[in-house]
């Protein structure tokens, strides 16, 4: 339970910024100001699906930006009576982890080799990179993320996360693994997880399959090559980008409405070079106007020869293998010459060699012609792709199910979307889907397939007949644990069996984020308490990974929607209006701009982004935000400092500014709740600045002497401060907490939601009463006089001399006036006389 403080702190003789986030972290761990209280019934809970980050380097300020909009509607979701279940996990498989290790250690996973309790990393990493066993690679992959993920909390808890740390997870750890593999023994016992050996888009250096949704488009430069195929009426020239593959032919094709090649249809050319027979075909994806119109069907250049393979049902010719090199044989009808003269090199090389030979027969019209084409890379790569024909598991999505496909996306028209036209983006890329989700990866470092394979007396793996474990027994890696009814001494042997060895991609775990959090499975009544979630916040760049992917699973499983709310938080933009990405060089990291504006003026800025919208990263709102925050400190210590009274408010003026507060306690409380945290900062913030340059001014004079009349402005000071410091909390929470530390017991963060209370007062008294202290400022400013010069006679006329009235004696103390003339007139107008 949350200890809440009984005394308050005394108010410092000099309040300042400085130090107040270690305090008050500290503070909120020890006293559990942020923990989930799960005695409440679901409709009394708040619940939060919560990306967890890569834990792969270091965290930039974008991820300062989105994760403190999540915060933001915690805090406020805290305020108006919710338990809220705000967990947060890191993202620690995976390839990025990977890749990482490899650089800061300088190593590489050899799975073949044994394992080497002694090995010790070189403290600095040579040239060439040394081999360990896959249990070796593992223990560096955990011993960099746990340092990482220091790193990262020790940020997030600076920024004010108001998450419950009781609540932490990692995507390896034990839990988030038995729900990973739970979850993919059920879709495999269901149909929705399947095993099929296809076309695979293959990263050569990661040596991994790679997702639809993990795709990107570079520009790569490339050239043209006209090439003579040869038909019984002479050469049919094809020009192509990738004469390595010739040898991986097995068709040519054209537009059916082509009228160049409609006598070729139907019959057969010869390769150059191989001379393989290879038919000529029509497809309504061949494009006219590209190089001579006609192509080669390779097996396989690219995505759209995938399609004519598979539609054409043509034959398979594999010449890629894993590695990115030609393979050292053959594929089935090649001959051995002069395929031998490619076997073994890197794509680039085979293409260099095969151009050479081209040249040499004949068969290459003139040179080759450079162009610059999109590319598809897999996102975190640095090489094109290839695809290649492997075994590898998927999880049906919809990409080859038209009712499927038509279930998700209705079921993405279920939660509300801030704002709603992102919506627009899940739907493109559910219509757009060209296969379903490939979740098997061929790396080390992630959650284990949980599949065993017999082997059968040839020792040959029978993968149409899978062993699964109970899901009792999970988290198991079938490289170490036996299978049911197996011993050890059978792996590998015929009549035994094998383990699966592959790993899940980092998404088919991620996309059970709700399901880890809330402890699935092993939690029933925490689970029934957080699921479906309330909010999902995000990046708008992988509504078509993480969202997506978490939509399917929950559909799968549990036939519903994973929350009733996605809000999407734009990009980050550097100067040049350019997305910062670590890519790019362009990142921004956050810890240093914490220590030198305060985590207060961060979130300021943060807070000043729309959902869905890009926002500029600006130094200039940092420091708006400081200053902002720095005002409150002063504001309060004014306020604070006055005698306490329990006087009642009867003043006009004090009236009218707690009718205008309670204005902005609505408007700010309506947005809110509207997921529209930027307009909420806009209102309290608007009034909050003139609330300081008028109404404290206007008031102060009355509030330095005695009687009811001061009495009234004290009593309205602390209801103004009480209610700002409420409105402020969930963007601002360091200085709020801390001078409601100087009067109040708790804290505000656990402090209700102001209440709408009019009274009997009307706005437009101090609004009437600030714009004529503003004109008599502006008189002696021009005049170039004092603040406190006298004014000898101040004439106000207009149809406002009632509301005027009211705040008469007020006008007068606060603009140093002798003599105060008032009239009726048609419109406002204020004659200032200076001495």
């Amino acid at each position: 339970m949350t200890q809440q403080r009984l005394r308050h702190a005394a108010m410092p003789e000099k309040p300042t910024l400085d130090g107040l986030e270690q305090v008050w972290v500290a503070r909120w761990e020890d006293e559990g100001v942020y923990r989930f209280d799960r005695s409440k019934p679901r409709e009394q809970v708040y619940s939060i699906d919560t990306p967890p980050p890569t834990v792969s380097g270091s965290l930039h300020i974008g991820h300062v930006f989105s994760y403190t909009h999540t915060d933001i509607m915690a805090r406020y979701q805290r305020m108006i009576g919710k338990s809220v279940f705000y967990p947060l996990g890191w993202d620690d498989n995976g390839l990025p982890t990977e890749r990482r290790v490899q650089n800061v250690y300088g190593v590489r996973c050899d799975p073949s080799l044994p394992y080497d309790p002694d090995f010790v990393p070189p403290e600095k990493p040579g040239k060439r990179e040394i081999s360990i066993s896959r249990r070796n690679f593992v223990e560096l992959c955990h011993r960099l993320t746990a340092s990482d993920e220091q790193a990262f909390e020790e940020v997030w808890r600076r920024v004010g996360l108001s998450v419950d740390w009781s609540l932490l997870y990692t995507t390896i750890g034990d839990e988030s693994r038995a729900v990973s593999q739970r979850a993919f023994l059920r879709n495999l016992r269901r149909g929705e997880a399947y095993l099929a050996e296809a076309p695979t888009l293959w990263d050569v250096s990661f040596r991994t399959a790679v997702a639809q949704a993990e795709l990107e488009d570079r520009e790569w430069p490339g050239a043209f090559h006209r090439i003579s195929f040869y038909g019984e009426k002479g050469s049919v020239w094809v020009e192509t980008t990738r004469p390595e593959l010739i040898p991986a032919c097995v068709a040519l094709v054209a537009h059916p409405d082509d009228e160049r090649y409609q006598e070729l249809f139907g019959t057969s050319v010869l390769t150059p070079l191989f001379g393989v027979e290879v038919p000529v075909l029509a497809h309504r994806l061949a494009e006219p106007d590209k190089g001579t119109g006609i192509a080669m069907i390779c097996t396989f250049g690219d995505v759209t020869d995938v399609t004519w393979w598979r539609e054409l049902q043509l034959p398979t010719r594999p010449v890629i293998g894993w590695d990115g090199r030609l393979l050292p044989e053959p594929p089935e009808g090649v001959e051995e010459e002069p395929y031998k003269e490619l076997a073994g090199k890197t794509v680039h090389s085979a293409r260099e060699r095969i151009v050479e030979l081209l040249r040499e027969s004949g068969d290459l019209d003139g040179e080759p012609r450079p162009v610059s084409r999109p590319v598809k890379f897999y996102e975190r790569g640095d090489k094109p792709l290839e695809i290649v024909t492997t075994r590898q598991w998927y999880i049906r999505n919809g990409g080859r199910d038209a009712e499927l496909r038509k279930r998700l996306l209705e079921r993405g028209r279920e939660p509300a979307w801030h704002p709603p036209h992102m919506r627009v983006r899940y739907d493109n890329w559910v219509e757009g889907l060209a296969g379903d989700w490939l979740i098997s990866r061929q790396r080390f470092y992630g959650v284990p397939i949980p599949v065993w394979y017999p082997l059968d007396e040839s020792g040959q793996p029978l993968h149409d007949a899978p062993i699964v474990p109970s899901e009792d027994v999970l988290p198991i890696d079938p490289t170490s644990d036996t299978p049911p009814g197996y011993t050890e001494e059978q792996r590998g042997v015929p009549g035994g069996f094998m383990a699966d060895p592959d790993v899940m991609d980092t998404w088919a775990t991620s996309s059970l984020t709700p399901q880890i959090a809330g402890r699935w499975g092993t939690d029933d009544d925490l689970f029934q308490r957080v699921y479906p979630a309330d909010l999902r916040s995000q990046a708008h760049e992988i509504i078509r990974t993480w969202l997506f992917s978490t939509v399917v699973r929950s559909h799968h499983e549990f036939g519903t929607r994973p929350w009733a709310n996605v809000a999407i938080s734009g990009w980050i933009l550097d100067p040049d209006r350019k997305k910062m990405s670590k890519s790019k060089g362009n990142v921004v990291t956050p810890l240093d701009l914490l220590k030198q504006h305060g985590s207060d003026a961060v979130r300021y800025w943060a807070a000043g982004g729309r959902y869905g919208v890009d926002t500029a990263f600006d130094v200039g709102q940092l420091k708006i935000g400081r200053r902002l925050a720095i005002k409150i400190l002063n504001a309060s210590k004014f306020v604070l400092g006055l005698a306490e009274s329990d006087g009642e408010v009867t003043e006009p003026l004090d009236l009218s500014m707690l009718a205008a507060l309670s204005d902005v306690v609505r408007e700010t409380g309506e947005a809110f709740a509207a997921y529209d945290h930027s307009r909420a900062l806009e209102a309290v913030e608007r009034f909050f600045w003139a609330f300081c340059d008028d109404y404290l001014e206007l008031v102060k004079a009355r509030a330095y002497e005695s009687g009811p009349a001061s009495a009234s402005a004290h009593a309205a000071l602390r209801q103004a401060l009480d209610v700002l410091l409420r409105l402020f909390a969930p963007i601002l929470p360091f200085v709020t907490e801390e001078v409601w530390s100087w009067w109040r017991a708790g804290s505000v963060h656990r402090a209700p939601w102001p209440a709408v209370e009019r009274g009997s007062g009307d706005p437009a008294v101090l609004a009437v009463a600030s714009e004529v202290l503003g004109r008599v400022r502006k008189a002696k400013s021009e005049a170039q006089l004092s603040m406190r010069a006298e004014v000898s006679r101040l004439t106000v006329s207009g149809p406002e001399a009632g509301l005027v009235r009211q705040a008469q004696d007020d006008i007068c103390a606060a603009g140093h006036v002798e003599e105060f003339v008032l009239q009726y007139g048609e419109a406002l107008e204020v004659t200032t006389l200076l001495d």
